[in-house]
């Protein structure tokens, strides 16, 4: 089988939690992010410079960018389009975040949006706990691609390549921060820049179903939570979200702060993107909000 390959078999089905303990986690696999956390305790020896400062909230911002606007908002939910050059280009960047290929993220978040809050959803914290939620849940057998879920993507093959090779874009951006600023920068520009990078984009599933405001009664526990919007460039308008995934704008209202989607706009002015969905003239209507436990929750088949 070349890397071109995409498996023919049957769509697997979202089971939630699989894990019946902390034995049977796959440990093994946690060794890479493990071994980044410890990495980034490197700048306790190297300290941090102001150029490393820099840096390092260059790194989170940018690649938060790439995680909220590109693997969510472009490869996830087809919010607007672009060329296949800049999608290419646009994958390269998202998995620089080291969350894996576009292919599996994409899959993953989709089953989530199937699933959600239920027995099926791989990272509900109503269902499964914080932790499982934040991360644990990655290691719970969950490294496989659904490829069903994405025939939409699958029929690039340079998306194909790319998401079997998921790593060698953090690898490359981890050798030229040591290159270019040495010990330092890989410490406190990369490696402590992917380890906020990761607990940031977590908390959305950690916590956005738990910590928050609900104003539209969706049959999930998805919350609007500013504060988790502000360090995720826009993701914390999540019952927003769950409400209207169509939507590029994730914050409906002006107040409702959503970086992610400026930065999409403005790359929309100079036609790097184009066709930005806007949410519905409906989802500004006025709302009865039926809390999460009263909203029936019926069984989504597969």
């Amino acid at each position: 089988m070349s890397l071109l390959d995409v498996p023919d078999t049957p769509p697997r089905i979202a089971v939630g939690k699989r894990a019946r303990s902390w034995r049977d986690y796959e440990w093994a696999e946690m060794f890479p992010m493990v071994a980044i956390h410890i990495g980034a305790l490197g700048v306790l020896w190297t300290g941090m410079s102001t150029s490393i400062v820099i840096l390092c909230a260059s790194l989170y911002f940018i690649r938060m960018f790439a995680v909220t606007g590109l693997y969510h908002r472009y490869f996830s939910h087809r919010t607007f389009k672009t060329s296949r050059t800049m999608q290419f280009l646009f994958a390269v960047l998202a998995q620089s975040a080291s969350q894996r290929g576009v292919m599996w993220w994409a899959a993953h978040h989709r089953d989530h949006h199937k699933y959600s809050d239920t027995d099926r959803d791989v990272h509900s914290p109503v269902k499964w706990g914080f932790w499982h939620s934040h991360v644990l849940w990655i290691f719970d057998r969950n490294s496989e691609t659904d490829w069903a879920r994405v025939k939409d993507l699958s029929k690039y093959p340079e998306l194909v390549v790319l998401d079997k090779l998921w790593w060698v874009p953090p690898t490359v951006l981890g050798f030229a921060t040591y290159f270019i600023w040495g010990w330092a920068g890989l410490w406190g520009g990369f490696m402590l820049s992917t380890v906020l990078l990761w607990h940031g984009t977590f908390t959305i599933n950690s916590l956005s179903h738990i910590w928050g405001k609900r104003r539209y009664a969706t049959t999930d526990d998805s919350r609007n939570n500013w504060v988790l919007a502000l360090i995720t460039m826009g993701e914390g308008w999540h019952n927003n979200h769950h409400h209207f995934m169509g939507s590029t704008r994730q914050g409906f209202y002006w107040w409702e702060i959503d970086m992610s989607y400026y930065i999409l706009k403005a790359m929309s002015w100079v036609g790097l993107v184009w066709d930005l969905k806007e949410p519905p003239a409906r989802v500004y209507e006025p709302q009865e909000l039926v809390p999460a436990a009263a909203v029936p929750q019926p069984e989504r088949a597969a």
